[in-house]
């Protein structure tokens, strides 16, 4: 069995959303290096953010066993603006022209 090798192009941090049943006292986002805590009126908790790499990944999922809240969802999602969709890009400025101006 071979494992996929990756680029330097592929070594910036993936962006997770991890969901949990149940409400997470917002005192415990300081556990979840620069995670966004959200509360749901589901009764369900969101967190949101970076993640470097698995390493950090695991480490994030052992904390989270610790709340003792059941793991609804762990998702790996892009974020931000994709570079080949005109609608997402800045507006143009004079700081900021199109290529050609």
């Amino acid at each position: 069995m071979s494992t996929p090798t990756t680029g330097p192009q592929d070594r910036r941090p993936s962006w997770y959303e991890i969901r949990l049943q149940g409400r997470l006292d917002p005192r415990w986002a300081t556990r979840f290096d620069g995670m966004t805590l959200t509360t749901d009126s589901d009764g369900t908790t969101l967190l949101q953010g970076p993640v470097v790499d698995q390493a950090a990944l695991h480490g994030l999922l052992h904390r989270l066993r610790d709340t003792g809240l059941p793991m609804v969802s762990v998702a790996r999602v892009e974020t931000g603006p994709r570079e080949d969709d005109p609608t997402t890009r800045p507006p143009r400025t004079s700081a900021n022209p199109e290529p050609g101006d």
